[in-house]
């Protein structure tokens, strides 16, 4: 590979392929990325596609013969080569991006395999500007130029390689060596803390799985004006995060949220997997119903870490699942959608959200997540803080994520009975297989704690809430677009719709930035005509306000909380039972 015009964001790959022994070889490129489920097409980017035979002595005939395929005729050549150039200019997890300072390079996204060939060992030759260091968690096998070799093709696609002069950092966890390289210019991170941080972070992981599988692992964190969130890989994260994002502290938080979910998936998804998750075929869709297990859980024990490495207090912790449950029971999808088939319907629903979206489908990361919390706290509870969630997956780890050995299907139920001796049929009937309503207020009991609405101040004389409209708005050159409206909302019910431009409100001019405003000055249970313009046309829309769903929620210590309860609560959240504070007195 060379990178020599990179302004022009190309870079120039010559595939060799020695041992031909057909009459054609077919060149497949991947149509999509494991860890992120949709259809990409990374074929478009490519251009001048062209074939010989070995030392280029003289042409040989190429065909694409479908989106992602190019068919060379050998003609009694027993060693090929192909070339070709690439477009790479997106600073994403899962992409090709070529500048004159930097080299992001996800495999999947210009260098196909060879039908019937994938499981060859593969190397790669970088021809880089002077000066520009190597990173990829491969072996690298010579220096000039720099040679990398990955024991196959999925090995290939499972390492991203970064190159240029990024910031390096390290640290020790576990006594494993870890890699921080920071690409991009900026950064508001302080880098002792970062180090500590990701550290304690990993080693929390480590603790919880009882080990690692790593000799070595790097955190790619590139910084950029936008985020485009992580992608795990076997012994790595590509990261891509505002340059702000390590302050303030809630931006910083989230950086760590997203670092401890993708060092999480070191074990769940990169050692266990569903087992049509590896090997992989890259041309189709892989199907599983147990996304919510992979990213769900892994989100949920995101969470954890953060808490059992002291990276959050606990009741900062707490606030941050009451924020779930509220994003949570803010989705009218959760009654149409189960898990299992949220998990099937990634391809084309998650990762391409649309206007009804949010009223028929649920998101197995935010599901799955508070369901693993659910799960964990329901098998200590049944066994008397015997077993839990983190025993079902240390022994997932040992025996499905070290052999590389696949989880069926169906297989989960049975491995937790087997671990805990608990039954969880039902529990999957109704909230993984099925729909049911979630109530978390008995689960969270069994932690000894209480969970409860939050709700708006009103001001003084207030005898109604402020009304309820349910949309979801933009600011369109100033004006209110409506993005979605909600199942079960006044504006459902009345005739407003996705796309409508709210012009007046009670025949009164409105614009995005009063807009808000001007609706809680409405109280639940009085009609307002909105007039907007719909696909063109100026109509009017009576709509009768409704009460508002709870503001969010609280979950905090039972003053009443038995000794099982503070006992689970302390093993779960790894933190001292502390009783809930009197209520402060009002000011005399």
């Amino acid at each position: 590979m060379r990178a020599d015009r990179p302004t022009e964001h190309r870079a120039q790959f010559t595939v060799e392929v020695p041992d031909v022994a057909t009459p054609s070889v077919d060149l497949v490129l991947p149509s999509w990325v494991p860890g992120s489920y949709w259809i990409q097409d990374p074929s478009r980017a490519f251009r001048d596609v062209v074939a010989w035979t070995h030392g280029r002595e003289r042409p040989l005939r190429i065909d694409r013969v479908a989106k992602d395929r190019w068919r060379v005729a050998a003609d009694g050549a027993t060693a090929i080569e192909v070339g070709y150039s690439v477009y790479g200019h997106q600073m994403i997890t899962e992409a090709l991006d070529v500048t004159p300072d930097h080299l992001f390079l996800n495999a999947a996204f210009c260098l196909p395999y060879v039908d019937g060939r994938k499981d060859e060992a593969h190397e790669l030759r970088l021809h880089l500007p002077a000066g520009w260091k190597v990173y990829a968690e491969l072996d690298e096998v010579a220096s000039a130029p720099p040679t990398l070799r990955a024991a196959d093709y999925d090995a290939l696609v499972d390492a991203p390689i970064d190159c240029g002069r990024p910031v390096e950092l390290g640290i020790t966890a576990a006594g494993v060596p870890h890699r921080i390289v920071l690409c991009g210019p900026g950064g508001n991170y302080e880098v002792h803390r970062l180090e500590d941080d990701l550290r304690r972070i990993a080693e929390a992981t480590i603790r919880l799985f009882g080990g690692s599988p790593l000799r070595r692992y790097t955190f790619f964190v590139h910084l950029n004006d936008v985020s485009d969130g992580a992608l795990e890989h076997a012994a790595s994260v590509s990261a891509v995060v505002p340059r702000t994002t390590f302050r303030p502290e809630s931006a910083y938080r989230w950086f760590l949220l997203v670092s401890a979910h993708e060092y999480v998936h070191l074990y769940n998804v990169k050692r266990i997997h569903p087992a049509v998750l590896g090997p992989f075929d890259y041309t189709r869709e892989a199907y599983t119903r147990l996304l919510w297990a992979m990213e769900g859980t892994t989100d949920y024990y995101a969470h954890l870490i953060l808490r059992r490495s002291g990276l959050l207090p606990p009741a900062k912790s707490l606030e941050e699942l009451a924020k779930l449950i509220h994003t949570y029971r803010r989705v009218p999808g959760r009654a149409h959608m189960s898990l299992e088939l949220a998990s099937i319907s990634t391809w084309v629903d998650f990762y391409r959200p649309y206007e009804e979206t949010v009223n028929q489908s649920v998101s197995y990361y935010l599901k799955g997540a508070l369901v693993s919390l659910c799960l964990d706290l329901e098998l200590r509870h049944r066994t008397e803080n015997a077993h839990s969630l983190d025993e079902v997956f240390r022994h997932l780890y040992t025996e499905y994520g070290l052999p590389g050995r696949g989880l069926g299907e169906d297989e989960l139920p049975g491995v937790i009975a087997k671990v805990t001796g608990i039954d969880v049929g039902p529990f999957f009937d109704r909230y993984i297989r099925g729909t049911d309503e979630i109530d978390f207020a008995p689960f969270l009991r069994y932690a000894g704690l209480v969970l409860s609405e939050k709700t708006k101040p009103r001001e003084p004389g207030d005898d109604e809430p402020a009304g309820y409209l349910g949309i979801d708005y933009e600011n369109r050159d100033g004006h209110v677009r409506i993005r979605q409206v909600v199942d079960g909302g006044p504006a459902r019910r009345d005739g407003l719709s996705p796309g409508d431009e709210i012009i007046a409100l009670d025949g009164v001019r409105t614009l995005h930035d009063g807009f808000g405003k001007a609706l809680e000055r409405l109280p639940a249970g009085q009609s307002a005509v909105f007039t907007v313009f719909r696909r063109g046309f100026l109509t009017t829309v009576p709509v009768t306000l409704g009460t508002p769903p709870p503001e969010g929620y609280r979950i905090a210590p039972a003053a009443d909380a038995t000794p099982l309860e503070r006992t689970i609560y302390e093993s779960w959240f790894e933190a001292t039972w502390e009783p809930p504070k009197p209520p402060v007195p009002p000011p005399a």
